[in-house]
């Protein structure tokens, strides 16, 4: 039986990649702001609708540099439900992670519960674009505006997603992005910083190599995190078909939800329709009135091959470097949210009979 991964990369062709690699060798022209970067940079904000974008090799430099760039120090608050790389970035600027708890109905940041964690050593929110779902922007930045804070989002889920037809990634003072191999854009590796104004996008892209501002000037302790010519140029191929590819996820999407949508035990969150989306997770959360646990449904579903992902479990509260951070009456939305989240198989490739595998276990179980 074929094994079915919660997700799988997308990659255009070989034989459409080959003459771009051509250009690369005839250029010997491997990194160092290549052609193939400047013009990925350009066609990246176009497509985005953003004014301007830093690339990264990846994400989580992205993050760590976006921290450095704003030259944020003390404490920031942000979400607990997140993959390791939002605190971690936190930690390598020596800047303490405040936890808040989430809201359930869409496992973004609660920001009514905000407020209450600002001290005078906050300087930034970190809030996470969770699933793709956008965090209530309006609200946060009224929150950073009255209290005189930074907002950089990380939006390693939300390439792409639109609210009101504007692209989410224009709120707060940066957004960070994610091109890793699972994510519905991908280049191999990857990541860009989203920013509004030239002046800002100079100092990022001084941070991000080295500091230099010229062959004999250095501006800032820069590290090295810039994107190759492999990478741009995979990107820009890769831009030619990402309309199609959320397409084909938003299809996926539909018939999981028309499939799912009754089954007694089974909660699915709710879209908005004010919300373009990406459509690259499909979360389910098992409830207490499912037959079966959550990890026992999990087990259920690796046992036929079916290799999905609870994501976030454990939450990032768990591990050792953050565990003395919080207690759990604290972030008690967060950590029922963990113990009850399944993340499905979900790509542009994913083929109806093994849709139908997925939701036959499920609705079979119920």
């Amino acid at each position: 039986m074929k094994k079915i991964n919660v997700t799988q990369p997308s990659l255009p062709s070989l034989e459409d990649f080959i003459p771009y690699l051509e250009t690369i060798w005839e250029n010997r022209w491997l990194t160092n702001n290549g052609p193939f970067h400047q013009q990925f940079e350009v066609e990246l904000a176009k497509y985005l609708g953003v004014k301007y974008v830093s690339l990264f090799s990846n994400g989580t430099l992205a993050l760590i540099a976006s921290l450095q760039v704003l030259k944020i120090k003390g404490e920031v608050i942000t979400t607990p439900y997140t993959f390791v790389a939002t605190p971690h970035s936190l930690y390598w600027n020596n800047i303490k992670p405040v936890f808040c708890d989430i809201n359930p109905n869409d496992c973004n940041i609660d920001v009514n519960k905000i407020e209450s964690l600002i001290t005078p050593e906050t300087t930034a929110i970190l809030p996470v674009h969770v699933y793709g779902a956008p965090c209530d922007t309006k609200k946060i930045d009224e929150i950073a505006r009255t209290y005189g804070l930074k907002v950089i989002y990380d939006s390693a889920h939300a390439f792409g997603v639109k609210e009101n037809g504007d692209s989410i990634l224009n709120y707060g003072d940066l957004s960070v992005l994610s091109f890793h191999a699972t994510k519905i854009f991908n280049t191999f590796e990857g990541g860009a910083i989203v920013c509004h104004d030239k002046e800002m996008k100079k100092r990022i892209d001084y941070i991000k190599n080295f500091g230099f501002e010229d062959e004999i000037t250095v501006v800032a302790p820069g590290i090295n995190a810039k994107m190759n010519e492999f990478q741009s140029a995979l990107g820009i191929l890769q831009l030619k078909n990402i309309d199609n590819l959320i397409s084909s996820c938003k299809e996926k999407s539909i018939y999981y939800i028309e499939n799912l949508k009754k089954t007694k035990g089974i909660r699915l969150l709710k879209e908005s329709e004010d919300v373009n989306y990406n459509y690259s997770y499909f979360p389910i959360f098992v409830e207490n009135n499912y037959p079966i646990t959550r990890d026992n449904l999990y087990q259920k579903l690796k046992d036929n091959n079916i290799y999905a992902r609870r994501y976030f479990y454990p939450l990032v509260t768990k591990f050792s470097p953050y565990r003395s951070l919080v207690n759990s009456t604290s972030i008690k939305n967060a950590l029922q949210i963990s113990e009850q989240v399944i993340c499905l198989p979900m790509y542009p490739d994913l083929e109806k009979e093994h849709q139908n595998q997925i939701i036959e276990i499920i609705n079979g179980t119920a």
